[in-house]
């Protein structure tokens, strides 16, 4: 047989409808030569492996079963709050009419998008307290960034130039990166050494000291070690008193959604994680969502355009001449919004409570079964969602860091947990289980990490050197730091 087959066209008409063709597929020429510079042009073949569809399909199988999700196992990172995010969610972030629509689309074509918006505002005002909310800010790092923007927007209204800030010693890190980006001084309060909370003479120390050039303080509650701060509404009064303002970040709401209000802690100003608190997709850089929630006398500084009902319609409402502005190109990262309301709407008010509920209870099992392990931590107070333990006991006799116990963890197939971090515990080890973990799951990791300190008493090299049976083993972190590669071209010759 002499004749060749022609390779198979497929057509799809206008109604859909698809038809097949044996003709030659019509492809204009296009000769590279003329078209490209020669300098750029290979001058032999690409090395390339010669597959097929099926083995190329398998690499990259195999590739995607070594990404960790908490979808395999316990993501327990503290702070960051990696819990389960229903599918749910997905299938309803997933309708057409939220991912095909152009963001310029006038407002009377988005009724249903905005609505979406609309409700969800709503909804975080009764969770909080808070007088107003915009979900605009893309991230928790932009929301504090509004927040503080706002608080400056409010001193400013009133005639004043207020250029510090205060920030307790326990507090993200991104607290006082976001001052220094707003432009004012942050200045650091030390906590209780034994309690693990901000007071409020500590906080009246520095009125005292800096008076009214203070904007206001930058607050996480509970704080990053787990702690409830018990002294926020005496704190609140101090700021008060001179008009500062309390901000609240609202990275570790999950433990506290349900059964506390912030506005009714003397909060003026907060932001909420939707990727922690609510259940939206976390990590890797995003999406993220930090809306945030103010008191009334802070709402007209919020960003526009804002999302509003009027009568039956919902509208982008750009007439605020005190605004901040905008933060966003559009407005923020919308298809967080379908799967946060999603979520709240499914819990409903109980729901939102043992959310919280459940995320204690299994934090505060956790570190109880740490402790009898050998464990330790160093507060004195009970902690909430998170707790953070100090494997200094493990450095100073055995050699075993906190680090080595995380890289170990990665071989029992587990991910590890923050470390170092807050700063203020040495050799930190920050656990979050978040209510998505059964006693199952807490009672493994549990047992995971008795094997590990048993493991660094009798045979710390294997702890110090590890992971052993990762695809990457131990990094060289020095030479990393020395040898910075900061752009693709770095270590490519000409």
């Amino acid at each position: 047989m002499n004749k060749v087959i022609e390779p198979l066209s497929i057509e799809l008409s206008g109604s859909g409808a698809i038809g097949f063709s044996l003709r030659p597929l019509d492809v204009p020429s296009f000769e590279l030569e003329k078209k490209i510079p020669q300098k750029l042009l290979r001058k032999e073949e690409v090395n390339l492996p010669q597959l097929s569809e099926n083995e190329a399909f398998r690499h990259f199988f195999r590739l995607s079963k070594l990404n960790y999700a908490v979808d395999q196992n316990i993501y327990p990172l503290g702070s960051c709050t990696m819990k389960y995010n229903p599918k749910v969610n997905e299938d309803v972030a997933r309708i057409p009419g939220f991912v095909h629509v152009h963001p310029h689309t006038p407002d009377e074509f988005v009724q249903g998008s905005l609505r979406v918006a609309y409700e969800l505002q709503e909804l975080l005002k009764v969770i909080s307290g808070m007088d107003a909310v915009s979900l605009q800010p893309v991230a928790g790092a932009q929301g504090e960034l509004t927040g503080v923007f706002i608080i400056q927007a409010y001193h400013r209204s009133k005639g004043e130039k207020r250029d510090l800030i205060l920030i307790p010693d326990s507090a993200h890190g991104t607290n006082p990166a976001t001052a220094t980006l707003a432009g004012l001084k942050a200045i650091e309060i030390k906590t209780e050494d034994r309690e693990g909370i901000l007071t409020a003479d500590r906080v009246k120390e520095m009125v005292d000291r800096y008076g009214e050039r203070i904007a206001g303080l930058m607050i996480t509650n509970p704080n990053t070690l787990g702690i409830f701060e018990a002294e926020i509404m005496e704190i609140a009064e101090v700021l008060h008193s001179i008009d500062a303002q309390l901000y609240m970040d609202g990275a570790n709401m999950n433990a506290l959604v349900g059964h506390v209000l912030p506005a009714e802690l003397g909060v003026d100003v907060m932001h909420f994680n939707l990727h922690k608190t609510f259940s939206t997709p976390h990590g890797g850089g995003g999406p993220g969502s930090g809306a945030v929630g103010v008191k009334k006398h802070l709402e007209p500084f919020l960003p526009v355009p804002r999302i509003e009902k009027d009568g039956d319609r919902y509208v982008m409402n750009w007439d605020y001449p005190q605004s901040i502005g905008k933060l966003h190109a559009f407005y923020g990262n919308y298809n967080i919004y379908p799967r946060a309301l999603t979520y709240i709407l499914m819990m409903g008010d109980e729901g939102l409570k043992k959310i919280s509920e459940i995320a204690v209870l299994n934090a505060t099992y956790l570190r109880k079964k740490l402790e009898n392990r050998g464990y330790r931590t160093k507060f004195s107070r009970p902690t909430m969602h998170e707790f953070v333990l100090s494997l200094v006991n493990l450095k100073k006799e055995f050699g075993v860091k906190a680090l080595d116990v995380a890289k170990r963890l990665l071989d029992y197939g587990l991910h590890a947990p923050t470390v170092y971090f807050p700063l203020i515990v040495e050799e930190a080890f920050m656990v979050e289980p978040t209510e998505s973990e059964s006693k199952r799951s807490l009672d493994n990791f549990a047992e995971v990490m008795r094997k590990i300190y048993e493991e660094s008493l009798e045979n710390p090299d294997v702890v110090r050197t590890a992971p052993h049976n990762t695809p990457v083993g131990r990094l060289d972190e020095v030479r990393a730091a020395k040898e910075l590669k900061v752009s693709w071209r770095d270590g490519i010759e000409d």
